[in-house]
């Protein structure tokens, strides 16, 4: 196989890859304010042997190693949600907002790509897309009309030797109802039991559409994120949300459409506003990607286990859009998403770009076709 990594002045070592992500770290990227984060990156990636590297339309960082016809798609994000903890080292945990999630992943991705020896005929797009943290998903929704992979990783949080295959999917409701105000020793209802009797209806439409079902993949979540009452005098309001976590075969239109009928035979008639549409999604066990991982994962000493995760990524988005082998890879322990105390161990994080490098230096030969025939005899 020939490298097509040549012009890498000096392979990318343990101390390289380690400052790397903790200058991300520190670099603040919540949604929306990405672009120096992206800026860094795109230097980085082109200081340490792209072919190219640019910012591209929707502000996502994108790397390309290599130039062979066949596409791998390393898709990350680079976004984090608020907060900013101190970044630090302790011994060999790096803490920082965006660690885990996701800045620890991509700059694996960074690292391995720029580490690897690029088998002829692959190309390697590294991306460290915009607002995944977000409704918006700008970067994903983007990415996925510029390229045509064959294989694709998505960049998140499950330690160095698992594998997520899928992804729950996701729908927010926000409620809006009034009811004219009575005297309170009247019978009518308050906004805030109208609110109540809202919420009760969708708990039981969960309850009810869970029956059966145990595994928590499977099942259709509920949570009241917000709610608030308020009167002017003449009629009382409250407004409520909800999110949904959505199990594979059940779609976020097929909620709507429940939830609409359900509430609308209410005689407050409240008002139904729908957004974050993302339907849930899975991938095969066996494919050309996920062979090769499991074999770089237990030449490095573990034992490859694979995963389905209750929140969402950009695979939601990836995974119907380029219809290839998928699944999302990446170092640290997700428990630790959000939270103040947000760190990685270096270590683990050099196992997986170890991994990765591996991975990406064992693409089989043979073009886009094959690999295509591969994903479909691995689904059946």
């Amino acid at each position: 196989m020939t490298p097509a990594n040549a012009s890498c002045s000096q392979p990318i070592d343990a101390q390289d890859s380690a400052a790397l992500l903790e200058s991300l770290v520190s670099i603040p990227s919540t949604s929306h304010n990405e672009h120096d984060a992206v800026s860094h990156l795109v230097g980085w990636i082109r200081e340490h042997g792209a072919a190219s590297a640019y910012v591209d339309a929707a502000g996502s960082a994108v790397g390309v190693f290599g130039t062979g016809p066949n596409q791998i798609v390393l898709l990350g994000h680079i976004d984090t949600v608020g907060g900013f903890p101190h970044v630090r080292r302790e011994g060999r945990l790096l803490y920082g907002r965006g660690t885990v999630d996701a800045k620890g992943p991509l700059c694996a991705f960074a690292a391995a790509a720029a580490s690897a020896r690029i088998p002829e005929g692959w190309q390697v797009i590294v991306v460290g897309a915009v607002e995944e943290e977000c409704p918006t998903s700008a970067g994903a929704h983007h990415v996925v009309t510029q390229f045509s992979p064959a294989l694709c990783m998505i960049g998140e949080p499950s330690r160095w030797d698992r594998l997520t295959l899928g992804y729950k999917g996701r729908l927010i409701v926000d409620i809006d109802l009034s009811v004219a105000l009575s005297h309170s020793a009247g019978r009518a209802d308050t906004a805030a039991e109208c609110a109540i009797e809202v919420w009760s209806q969708i708990s039981t439409f969960a309850a009810r559409y869970n029956e059966g079902r145990e595994r928590a993949f499977d099942r259709l979540d509920a949570t009241l994120s917000r709610i608030n009452t308020s009167d002017d005098g003449l009629y009382g309001r409250a407004t409520l949300a909800a999110g949904f976590r959505l199990p594979v075969g059940l779609s976020p239109q097929d909620v709507e459409s429940e939830l609409r009928g359900l509430l609308g035979h209410l005689p407050f008639a409240p008002q139904l506003t729908f957004s974050s549409y993302a339907a849930a999604y899975a991938g095969p066990r066996d494919t050309t990607l996920s062979r090769a991982f499991r074999a770089a994962i237990r030449e490095a000493g573990g034992a490859p286990a694979f995963v389905v995760k209750t929140g969402t990524s950009d695979m939601n988005i990836a995974g119907p859009a380029w219809n290839c082998p998928i699944l999302a890879y990446g170092p640290g322990d997700s428990a630790l998403d959000h939270t103040p105390h947000e760190h990685i161990d270096l270590d683990e994080y050099q196992r997986a770009i170890g991994v990765l490098t591996r991975v990406l230096e064992t693409l089989p030969k043979g073009e886009t076709q094959s690999l295509s025939e591969a994903v479909t005899d691995a689904s059946r």
